[in-house]
Order: structure tokens, then C-alpha cells, then sequence
């Protein structure tokens, strides 16, 4: 088990989203896993993105040749889609000129969104000013806050717009899809050219954060981990560190390894990396540097063969 634990500190924070379950301390081993394979991925896969510091890392640092990021959820698909369609600008703007107050901030999320990209705007609003970030059914607006600044404590507008815009910045290198993750698994397993990042809600072996967390949060882990035996590609999975979990992982034949890490609440905690052959990691960790490489370099940036479902 790998006791070291990651300063998030150092890592580039790319996502406009204060995500519960982030996995912004993933990155260094993230980018261990990709420069461990023989050569550039083609595609990057995640189809449970959330808030996505990991298909945003890996289009920032081209780790691949591009990313496909996809979510069930209404309000994140909205914003993906309003950061890769063309509107990032009008979501940075509108975002600078919000003025956060307790009234302002309860008459904009009281309305009814007039277009996708003011859906978006009301959920990263959302998202910054609720407890945790957390924007599923009982969540409620911050009271007191990091140092008593109640619903400014993570209102960061400047921050917010250099990151939408650097976002939209890459909308040729990132496709979106709205859709089921387990239907794009299914749809691209035969893929010997994609790599997958697996990071499901946390409901297996009895876990309830995963349901208090996130709007839709129930998944038959069974079913994921038999898909994911199937996947042509590599992948890396993230999961809770419970024994009906690497139960699971050994029934399949899968590498487990533990990783210590810290929560949003400071506490420490471990997690469990899952894949077909995590000796990238042990040897990373014995090493504790990361080695420089260098890819070949592919001049394929998009894919036209990428399936939102089967037979589609």
C-alpha cells in the first residue's frame, strides 16, 4: 500500500467544479499509468466524468490523442456542453458579474433555466455555494463557511472564468456525450485503441455516500466490473478500499492496490486502484520520482468511430 500521500496542492487544478469524490490526488498516478503504456493512447475514456480533473488533465497535458468525457446528469451535462460548444465565454462572463448574495444567489436558483447555458451557470452557482459541493436532493446553501465567509468561501470568479475559458479552449480535443456510462462501455469494449478511467459512484459492498452524493448514483457494480473484463484497452478504476470490492476485482482477475489519500474533510483515508497490472504503480511508488517520456507523437485528434451506444 502506497502511505504517501499526494499534496493536491501541486497538482493544476483544471475543473470549474468543487466535486465530492474529486480526484485531483489521482493525477501524479494518473499520469504514471499513461506513460507506462507502450505508446499514446488514441482515445481516453471516462464515462462517469463528474467533474472531470481527469480527462481534463489528460487533454491539457496531451496524455492522449483525444478525450471523450461523458455523464447521465442533467445539470453537469449542462455545463460540459456549454464549456465545449462555444459558449464558455458568455458562462465566464456571466459568472464575474454575478454578484453572490443570499438573495441573489436564492432568486437565480429559484428560477426556471431559459436556455442550456444559464442551466449551466445556475449549476456551477450551485455547486460553489452549497455545502461540499454537493447539489443532489437535501443539500443546502454554506452557512458559516472557511473562515466565517460563508457563501463566498469557494465563490472564486476570476478563477472560475480562467478555467472555463481555458476549457473551451480545448472543445476540438474533448467530446462530450450525455448518455449512460455502462451503454459506452458496452459500445466501445472492442476498442484496442482506448484507454478507460473508471471512477463509478461509491454504493458497492454496502457503501451509502455514493446515494447521498450524487443525483444518480445507483449502478450494478457486478455488471461494471464483468464490462470492464471485456474492454479491449487498458483501464484504471477507482473504487472504495471494501472488502465486497476487491472481492469483486479477484473474481475478475484484476490487479488491487490501496492508496492513501486525504477527503475533503482533511481526514486520511485509502481508496483502492483496480486495472490488469498495476506494477506502474508499485514501481512508482519505489521509486517515488516520476521518469520523463516521451510519446510518439500522433497527429490524430478526433475520432469518428466513437459510439455513444451500440449499433449506433
Amino acid at each position: 500500500m502506497s502511505k504517501k500521500i499526494v499534496n493536491v496542492a501541486s497538482v493544476p487544478q483544471r475543473s470549474p467544479f468543487r466535486y465530492p469524490g474529486g480526484k485531483t490526488w489521482l493525477v501524479p498516478h494518473l499520469r504514471a499509468w499513461l506513460r507506462s503504456l507502450r505508446r499514446k493512447p488514441e482515445c481516453f475514456i471516462e464515462p462517469f466524468v463528474g467533474g472531470g480533473i481527469i480527462g481534463l488533465t489528460v487533454a491539457f497535458e496531451d496524455l492522449a490523442a483525444h478525450v471523450f468525457v461523458v455523464e447521465l446528469d442533467e445539470d453537469v451535462a449542462a455545463v460540459w456542453k456549454t464549456l465545449l460548444d462555444g459558449n464558455a465565454a458568455w458562462l465566464a462572463s456571466r459568472i464575474v458579474e454575478f454578484e453572490v448574495t443570499h438573495e441573489s444567489v436564492r432568486a437565480a436558483l429559484s428560477q426556471t433555466a431559459s436556455s442550456l447555458r444559464e442551466r449551466a451557470f445556475q449549476t456551477i452557482l450551485k455547486n460553489r455555494v452549497y455545502h461540499g459541493g454537493i447539489m443532489a436532493h437535501g443539500s443546502g446553501l454554506i452557512k458559516f463557511g472557511e473562515k466565517g465567509k460563508g457563501l463566498m468561501s469557494r465563490w472564486y470568479p476570476n478563477t472560475l472564468k480562467n478555467r472555463i475559458l481555458n476549457i473551451g479552449e480545448l472543445q476540438n480535443k474533448i467530446t462530450f456525450f450525455q448518455s449512460d456510462g455502462m451503454e459506452v462501455l458496452r459500445a466501445n469494449a472492442h476498442r484496442s485503441d482506448a484507454v478507460y478511467f473508471l471512477d463509478p459512484p461509491y454504493t458497492a459492498a454496502g457503501k451509502k455516500a455514493g446515494a447521498r452524493l450524487y443525483k444518480y448514483n445507483e449502478l450494478n457494480h457486478e455488471e461494471l466490473f464483468r464490462l470492464t473484463a471485456t474492454l479491449k484497452g487498458d483501464f484504471l478504476m477507482t473504487y472504495d478500499n471494501a472488502k465486497g470490492v476487491l472481492d469483486l476485482a479477484h473474481r475478475h482477475g484484476f490487479d488491487t492496490e490501496a492508496i492513501s489519500m486525504k477527503n475533503t474533510h482533511h481526514a486520511k483515508m485509502t481508496e483502492l486502484l483496480i486495472g490488469r497490472n498495476l506494477d506502474w504503480f508499485r514501481s512508482m511508488i519505489q521509486s517515488e520520482t516520476e521518469q520523463p517520456f516521451l510519446f510518439p507523437v500522433s497527429e490524430k485528434t478526433t475520432d469518428p468511430h466513437f459510439e455513444k451506444h451500440p449499433g449506433t
